[in-house]
């Protein structure tokens, strides 16, 4: 039985390897602005993205290269060097989201497989078919659509590979499909560069122009302003439903220029929950306790399982942002025998271990800390905060780019985490 694919974000070379660590079969990512998220696509040269290939290839895992981008005529010449120069570097597929782009990817380079963004919006069998007939080998279809529509869609073209979106930021427009930043602010979301304006707050006023009046509208307490601020999805607790229906080819998580803790943590929850499908043996708890984790808009199941029009719990109108159930504290190092603060930690807190799904270490009772095992999760307490310098510290802090000796090697790429602290709450309402 072949499994269902895990695609994870790669904004960053460091990504990519931290979302294959934790289980992740695929990546996707870009270089350069003709990719959707230039912010991350920045932060890859061509040389981390060749880097990158090879490390997913020689893992027997694939990458999958975003130019995904919405092109302007003065853009196409350099576009076509683009596609040439990606085509060299030997990825598993290319990612493109307009017709245009994936007619001259298909001329270009015919033997690299074509992916169609969602944003192209497929939610029936009669777009499927265009685009398959055009050269797509997948369809990543649109947000909005159901298992009921996806049915149809395989049943169709059964040869027609079909990847849904499982968890990540949602976008209040149609499959994201949105210029409210390109009128604000003149970034344009269509073209890798959204200002996120749907997460701010907005106030909203009445005008009358034959008195010239103008007066604010109030807001019921707990109703808030954030009126267009969707909740992130999460259908961790659905992979029962989906895989069920036997048409979905690739789960895929949304998150290119989140953090490295959510690539990992992401990549590992979905991993447990799609080997433990097939084990027969699914527990929505253990996923939803790592995904709870992050740091999060609200969570929603939105419209893959629910048509739209019966969901009224998709957005999050009195936050743009809330703290998840903890906090990292540290990275551990390539190396494995290092980490990097990324919150404050003193000798005695404990300290949990996350690591790549499968991985053990030893326990240890040293000079440097105590590692142990309770409900079966790893812990660690440190008795003394020693840098690679010698330095012994009372306490170590986000600033502190001293890295910290373990009191026993871990997997590359470890996170230590902690419980959030109470008082913490939630991100400023802006």
């Amino acid at each position: 039985m072949n499994k269902v694919e895990l695609l994870s974000p790669a904004g960053t070379l460091e990504k990519l390897k931290i979302a294959l660590d934790y289980g992740a079969d695929a990546v996707y990512g870009g270089v350069s602005h003709f990719s959707l998220r230039i912010r991350s696509g920045k932060e890859f040269t061509m040389e981390d993205f060749a880097e990158g290939i090879k490390y997913a290839h020689e893992r027997g895992k694939k990458v999958y290269a975003t130019i995904n981008g919405f092109p302007f005529n003065s853009q196409l010449k350099l576009l076509k060097k683009h596609i040439l120069a990606m085509a060299e570097l030997k990825p598993d597929a290319f990612i493109v989201a307009t017709p245009g782009v994936l007619k001259l990817c298909h001329d270009l380079v015919p033997d690299i497989p074509l992916h169609l963004s969602t944003q192209a919006n497929v939610m029936n069998v009669l777009d499927a078919q265009v685009y398959a007939a055009m050269g797509a080998t997948r369809i990543i279809t649109a947000r909005e659509i159901s298992l009921k529509d996806l049915k149809e869609i395989k049943k169709e073209l059964p040869e027609l590979e079909l990847e849904v979106f499982v968890h990540g930021s949602m976008c209040f427009a149609y499959s994201g499909r949105c210029l409210i930043s390109t009128l604000q602010s003149g970034r344009v979301p269509n073209r890798g560069s959204c200002a996120n304006d749907c997460r701010f707050p907005y106030e909203m006023y009445a005008a009358n122009p034959e008195t010239g009046t103008l007066f604010k509208l109030e807001e019921d307490e707990g109703v808030g302003t954030y009126i267009m601020n969707s909740k992130d999805l999460n259908l961790a607790s659905h992979i029962k439903e989906i895989l069920d229906s036997g048409v979905v080819d690739s789960l895929k998580i949304e998150g290119r220029t989140k953090t490295a803790y959510y690539a990992a943590t992401t990549a590992k929850a979905y991993r447990m929950a799609i080997d433990d499908y097939y084990e027969d043996k699914l527990d929505t708890d253990k996923y939803q306790y790592e995904l709870e984790s992050l740091q999060n808009r609200g969570y929603t199941d939105a419209y893959l399982i629910s048509r739209p029009f019966e969901k009224h719990d998709t957005q999050s109108l009195d936050f743009t942002m809330q703290l998840g159930t903890h906090q990292v504290s540290g990275q551990v190092d390539e190396n494995g025998t290092h980490f990097l603060c990324k919150y404050k930690t003193l000798p005695g807190d404990e300290l949990e271990v996350h690591m790549p799904l499968g991985s053990k270490i030893e326990m240890v009772d040293n000079e440097i800390g105590t590692t142990y095992e309770r409900d079966g999760r790893v812990y660690l307490k440190f008795k003394q905060l020693k840098a690679q310098n010698g330095k012994i510290w009372e306490s170590v802090h986000s600033g502190n780019v001293n890295p910290i000796e373990l009191p026993v090697k871990m997997p590359q790429y470890t996170f230590l985490r902690v419980p959030s602290h109470p008082d913490m709450g939630t991100y400023p309402k802006q």
